[in-house]
């Protein structure tokens, strides 16, 4: 009887270490598929005095990030199946189609971008499904345009014109309104928040025809009037050296002092 308890222990030990060891390849092939499953492209192009990026991509977030150095940085986080990336860099513009790139393929994954430019460069990104963000850019142009969901965060800019314009999503600025400046922000359904310097000056436009959800905060005033029964804001702020259409057709707007 004794012997026989000491056969069944040693059994079950040895079972036991046998299913340790493939929880342990188990666990090792998972995460060696993870690895696979996601590349990374990077690559650094020399600025020139006034650079612009011009980006086009089919899905995923891009991150545009400004910095003190003249050169312009690009990383990228590609999910299975692989895109092809080939940027190109001609008279002081870089490049980015993956429409194009990746003509013909349907199977593609989705491209996660953090791109890094000089403060002065113009910015114009685009894609169909993914969040854009921008910050600390100053250049003559911002553009972030989404053809279907996802959100735009602007954040510390200085531009002299500025377009954001999604589908389904939020739209977010923090930024300056620079006197002759051209300021256009649209949506089909999200919230857009516009946050900038109290002593601003511009002519507004504002339509939510949905919701009638307008706030001008402390920009609101003896210039300002609402018409169309409440869909509709417009007036002048300040001298109105420039210009700011916002439409959002099934959300708010709102403005918030800087």
């Amino acid at each position: 009887m004794i012997f026989k308890l000491k056969n069944t222990a040693r059994l079950f030990a040895e079972r036991k270490t046998t299913i340790l060891w493939l929880g342990v390849v188990f666990f090792f092939a998972l995460g060696a598929g993870e690895a696979v499953a996601q590349k990374k492209f990077s690559k650094t192009y020399p600025a020139s005095q006034n650079v612009r990026l011009q980006l086009l991509n089919r899905s995923g977030t891009v991150t545009v990030e400004g910095w003190n150095r003249q050169e312009v940085n690009i990383s990228a986080y590609l999910e299975a199946p692989a895109a092809n990336i080939a940027p190109q860099s001609l008279s002081g513009t870089i490049y980015i189609n993956l429409v194009k790139d990746n003509q013909g393929r349907s199977d593609i994954g989705s491209v996660n971008f953090t791109i890094r430019v000089p403060y002065d460069s113009m910015v114009d990104i685009e894609t169909k499904v993914g969040n854009l963000n921008v910050s600390n850019v100053r250049g003559g142009l911002v553009r972030a345009h989404i053809s279907s969901d996802g959100d735009i965060t602007l954040t510390n800019i200085s531009s002299s014109a500025v377009s954001a314009q999604n589908g389904i999503g939020n739209i977010f600025f923090d930024g300056e309104i620079r006197a002759g400046g051209n300021y256009r922000f649209t949506s089909m359904r999200g919230d857009i928040n516009l946050r900038v310097p109290s002593n601003s000056a511009f002519r507004l436009i504002a339509t939510a025809p949905s919701t009638r959800s307008i706030n001008l905060g402390s920009f609101s005033g003896g210039n300002m009037r609402f018409v169309g029964d409440g869909r509709r804001v417009v007036g002048q702020f300040g001298d109105g050296n420039a210009t700011l259409t916002v439409t959002n057709q099934r959300g708010s707007i709102a403005f918030i002092r800087r």
